[in-house]
């Protein structure tokens, strides 16, 4: 495939438990507007820490590489994966960074760990911050009952690890998780505060 990168966002596979949550983080995920196999279409390739490392993506490159689709679309964010042999044909024009949403080369995913996210609402996420560095789709997967871990529900849900004073910014309705025997678990808003209560209105 080739294509213009039109959004570098991490990569990152959120795990519930009714109130336990734990983060995997995979990678970056490259949104392309290009051609994949002949076809032109939009389409999204995950990957490493260390491709990231290598080339600093950002919006705005021109670039190409071989991949896989992924095995179980369910738990990734992204249609491929695996990618080797990239290659930057084209450096898109540096972003100034000074208002959203951001475009510029992304912290690592220690950073966006360190930042900590609230969350984000779906129509928001795709209307304002799919281009933004700070925006993240994450694949859930959800164990319903901790007793019968095979017992798993997946879905999607968006996330913001941005400035707490950005415009954009709405937080959307409350995440629900159920449990065992029909319980139901509410993720209230006091989480989303206490995750990014180090940081600044700006930061």
């Amino acid at each position: 495939w080739q294509g213009k990168v039109t959004s570098v966002q991490p990569r990152i596979r959120l795990t519930r438990s009714f109130d336990q949550r734990a983060h995997s983080y995979l990678g970056y995920a490259l949104r392309i507007n290009g051609v994949v196999n002949g076809q032109e279409r939009e389409f999204s390739v995950g990957i490493g820490q260390g491709a990231q490392d290598k080339h600093a993506f950002r919006v705005g490159d021109v670039i190409s590489s071989d991949c896989l689709p992924v095995a179980d679309p369910q738990r990734e964010p992204v249609d491929f994966y695996k990618a080797a042999r990239l290659k930057v044909i084209e450096r898109g024009v540096a972003e100034s960074g000074k208002a959203p949403p951001w475009a510029g080369v992304p912290p690592s995913l220690e950073g966006y760990r360190a930042r900590g996210h609230r969350r984000l609402a779906a129509r928001t996420y795709e209307g304002k911050c799919g281009s933004c560095i700070w925006g993240c789709r994450m694949s859930v997967e959800r164990i319903i009952d901790q007793w019968n871990p095979a017992n798993k529900r997946y879905r999607f849900e968006t996330f913001c690890y941005g400035p707490k004073s950005c415009k954009f910014y709405k937080a959307g309705p409350t995440r629900k998780v159920p449990g065992r025997k029909g319980m139901m678990w509410e993720e209230a808003d006091w989480i989303d505060e206490m995750d990014t209560a180090h940081r600044e209105p700006d930061e």
